[in-house]
């Protein structure tokens, strides 16, 4: 099931991002580490072609240590390509992120030939908090509401590094169903894209097979039983630790499912990871395959419909 969900003021960013990367030298793509390759958007990949780019996993803090070990020798093996993991609260981000931009670009530097860069992300991936940190003032809008960054800034680090930031901005299809549900996880996409109580039994899923241990930690479960729940138990399992239960104890499944979805935002359950690079390999290959089934379908009704046309 693709996700379609690109509000308009979106489409306006786009158009800006595409205006103002042509005068830029370089790129800095902000990432979710708990998600990093679903929360890379093809279409600044495509606006940022040529460009050399750095890429910072931010929120390390709650994602899983191994696994940004994993994602960072990923993206540091790519050409003309950087990674750095940070989180919000780090007091260096300003000086690695800097440091990291000049020795990829070292011919650009001096009042003459300042380094021009652009910096940009999905919603809520913490861009706006970061770059607050970095220049120690509330100079972008913060909030939990996506794309709530609406207008270029321009920052100055220093006097020969510019800094454009951009509002947060998502892809008009997410093709890729396990991108989708990990986007919903962490609050990227609009409570209007996806169900929550849908959302919430995917990550259980996950989690129940990648995490056991966090879950039975957080939730108080019996370890032997619940080794072998499926995500529907979990989700009536933590309904009753939490109270969520309706008169004639029906579960509330609505209000276990914000529960469990703000506990992993909030790194209540843990740090986790919800992909590694090669499961992302595996669901994009999958989703493309996809996509091409459908497409050939469409072909073959379109050229069926034409030939009944021609005969009649």
């Amino acid at each position: 099931m693709a996700i379609q969900w690109f509000p308009g003021h979106m489409n306006k960013a786009k158009k800006a991002i595409a205006e103002r990367i042509k005068s830029v030298d370089m790129v800095i793509e902000m990432l979710d580490a708990r998600l990093p390759a679903s929360s890379e958007n093809p279409l600044l990949a495509q606006l940022a072609r040529g460009k050399p780019k750095l890429k910072i996993l931010n929120k390390q803090d709650l994602a899983d240590p191994e696994r940004t070990a994993v994602w960072l020798s990923h993206y540091n093996a790519q050409t003309d390509t950087r990674a750095l993991a940070l989180d919000a609260s780090d007091n260096n981000a300003t000086a690695k992120i800097t440091r990291a931009c000049r020795e990829m670009l070292p011919g650009r530097n001096g009042i003459d030939k300042p380094l021009r860069v652009l910096i940009f992300g999905i919603p809520n991936v913490g861009k706006s908090t970061l770059i607050n940190g970095m220049t120690g003032k509330k100079s972008a809008k913060t909030g939990n509401e996506p794309g709530i960054t609406k207008a270029e800034q321009r920052l100055f680090l220093a006097d020969d590094f510019w800094l454009y930031d951009t509002p947060g901005m998502l892809w008009p299809k997410i093709i890729v169903e396990e991108s989708g549900y990990n986007l919903a996880a962490s609050g990227a996409v609009g409570r209007n894209a996806l169900d929550e109580e849908e959302v919430a039994l995917e990550l259980l899923d996950y989690l129940r097979r990648h995490y056991l241990p966090l879950l039975q930690r957080r939730y108080q479960a019996d370890k032997d039983p619940s080794s072998h729940w499926q995500d529907t138990e979990w989700l009536e399992w933590i309904a009753r630790r939490r109270g969520a239960v309706l008169s004639g104890g029906r579960i509330n499944y609505q209000k276990a499912a914000e529960n469990v979805l703000t506990d992993f935002r909030d790194g209540q359950i843990g740090r986790i990871t919800l992909e590694t690079p090669q499961q992302w390999a595996d669901w994009f290959k999958k989703a493309r395959q996809k996509e091409a089934a459908l497409k050939a379908e469409r072909e073959a009704r379109k050229a069926a419909r034409k030939g009944h046309t021609q005969e009649t």
